[in-house]
């Protein structure tokens, strides 16, 4: 009599769950698709120069990424910066950039809920990147971007632990 009720209790869960996988539907896209042609990302690296600015090539808000392309001149002196809840990835579009990586960011000071910002890191390495390069900044990772007599367009992705909340 126990057999049976276990195998009862064992096809009452099986069908219950084929139920509910029944009703479940794929997701839908929260917003449109993005693609940009060679020459649009040409058209927008030009109004972005020749200042240093940034433009989101996507609206972020409710999802754990953002996209972005960014133009850096001859900029010094940014603060060395460590994410502990956003990974980054850079794709250099065009001309170069000294980066530091790694290490310890010397006294940093969190200038909002785990972003820490510092003067210098020490111990990091330096690498150099040009167009072309690909660069992977996982999350806790100290790192500081010079473009020092240099002119600087990349693509930005940073991807989140948790998805940005709306602006109201």
């Amino acid at each position: 009599m126990k057999t049976v009720r276990i195998a009862f209790l064992v096809l009452s869960v099986v069908a219950a769950a084929g139920t509910v996988s029944a009703q479940r539907k794929p997701s839908e896209a929260t917003r449109p698709v993005v693609v940009l042609s060679s020459q649009s990302l040409d058209d927008l690296k030009q109004k972005l120069q020749p200042d240093n600015k940034t433009e989101e090539l996507i609206d972020s808000n409710g999802m754990q990424l953002r996209v972005e392309v960014q133009h850096e001149r001859n900029k010094t002196g940014a603060p060395a910066e460590l994410h502990d809840d956003s990974d980054d990835v850079y794709y250099v579009l065009e001309g170069g950039a000294t980066l530091v990586l790694g290490g310890k960011l010397e006294g940093p000071k969190e200038v909002e809920p785990g972003e820490w910002r510092s003067l210098r890191i020490v111990g990091g390495k330096t690498f150099e990147i040009t167009k072309g390069g690909l660069v992977i900044v996982p999350r806790g990772t100290p790192h500081q971007r010079s473009t020092a007599n240099k002119d600087f367009t990349m693509i930005l992705i940073k991807i989140y632990a948790v998805p940005l909340k709306k602006k109201a």
